[in-house]
Parts: C-alpha cells; sequence; structure tokens
C-alpha cells in the first residue's frame, strides 16, 4: 500500500509578517527623510517596502500612526533603555560621559539631522503634530529615563539636585551646546574637526553638569 507523503505542517507567519513589517519601518523611515511627512502617501511606503498597501494598513492602521512607529523604532534602537541604567557601585562622572557621548553623535547624525528637517518643513506647512509625535517619542523618553538615573544618583547621594527634571533639561542643553542647530543649518565645516569639536562639548558639559551638582 502506498503512503502518501506527509508534508511538514507551516508554521505560523509571525517570521515572514516581521520581516514585513521591518520592510515597512525602513522604507517608511527613508521616505519620511526625503520627502517629509506631507509627502509620503501609504501607496510610496508599499512600493518602497515591496508589499500591498493594505499589509501596510494592516500592520499599522494609518499613517500617523505608522510614523509614530518609525520615530519609536530609530530612537530605541538609537537609544535603549539601558543607556539610562544606574548602577550604585559605577562612577557618577563616568556613567553620565558615556550618556553625552551617545546623545552627541546621535545628534549631529546627518541621517538624524535629515529626520528633523524633515520635521520642520511640515511644521512649516502646518503640521505641528508630527513635530510633537517626534518629542513625545525622542525627547520627552530620554528626560523620563536621564530624570530615574539622576534620581537614583542622588538618592545614593553621588549627586545633589534638588530640581532632577530641570537638571535633566540643564544637562541636555550643555552637552549639546548649538551643535545641531549648526548641522541643521550647513555650518559644520570639515567633518573631522566638527567630530572633535562634538565631543570636546559633551566632555564640557558634562564637567559643568558635575561643578553644579556634585555633594559638597
Amino acid at each position: 500500500m502506498n503512503t502518501i507523503p506527509q508534508t511538514k505542517p507551516q508554521g505560523p507567519g509571525r517570521p515572514k509578517d516581521m520581516e514585513k513589517r521591518a520592510a515597512i519601518l525602513e522604507a517608511a523611515k527613508a521616505l519620511f527623510i526625503r520627502n517629509a511627512f506631507a509627502g509620503t502617501s501609504m501607496d510610496a511606503v508599499a512600493a518602497e517596502a515591496g508589499v500591498s498597501k493594505l499589509t501596510v494598513y494592516s500592520h499599522f492602521g494609518d499613517k500617523d500612526n505608522l510614523f509614530r512607529e518609525v520615530i519609536r523604532a530609530r530612537i530605541q534602537d538609537l537609544l535603549p533603555e539601558e543607556t539610562y541604567h544606574y548602577e550604585p557601585q559605577a562612577n557618577i562622572s563616568d556613567v553620565l560621559m558615556n550618556i553625552a557621548m551617545i546623545h552627541a553623535h546621535i545628534d549631529c547624525d546627518p541621517q538624524n539631522v535629515g529626520t528633523f528637517r524633515a520635521i520642520l518643513s511640515d511644521c512649516r506647512q502646518g503640521n505641528p503634530r508630527y513635530g510633537k509625535l517626534l518629542w513625545e517619542e525622542g525627547p520627552t523618553r530620554t528626560h523620563r529615563l536621564l530624570e530615574r538615573l539622576l534620581q537614583q544618583a542622588v538618592d545614593h547621594g553621588q549627586l545633589d539636585i534638588e530640581n532632577v527634571p530641570q537638571a535633566s533639561v540643564q544637562f541636555f542643553a550643555l552637552i549639546k551646546g548649538d551643535l545641531v542647530l549648526r548641522r541643521m543649518f550647513g555650518c559644520d565645516g570639515c567633518q573631522d574637526a566638527f567630530a572633535n569639536e562634538m565631543e570636546a562639548n559633551a566632555r564640557a558639559g558634562v564637567a559643568t553638569f558635575l561643578r553644579a551638582y556634585l555633594p559638597r
């Protein structure tokens, strides 16, 4: 009696679905940077990702949510929560310096600057909600994580800060200086010189912050 070969049952389509989701996010990221939000359609995202428009909608619902997910994925890739992990035995100066260097390189990265420019273009055209989405997923999140770290350092006696949220704002302002604006306006000059200045500015910002908040 002949037997029919048993085919291996197909598993759920989750890996393929995740590949499609990743492709859509990459396509949307490239198009948002290139064409800003207003100039990017769901049709264009689908074509760029090599999927159907229905697939894009099934994963993300609408363009606003797709944009939010692009920003969220990008920021979490660049700045995972572990970046702001606090270890009581670690030197707080080294911890803050590490955070400062990471932020300095991210904020001045040409691709990220391109994203900022695209957002500003949309804001100029009367679409401020996209800037708000970027703010919520970016600075709001990083400030919350830094505030938690600073408060932990205060609780362990490594820092003396009365107003932790205010200190978080000051920290980021000090390590950024005017470098992000200069890059956005194309006034950054030689790449090597700019990179050196970027790191020197971050180090000086951390040193200034610690002069203000190290326990006396």
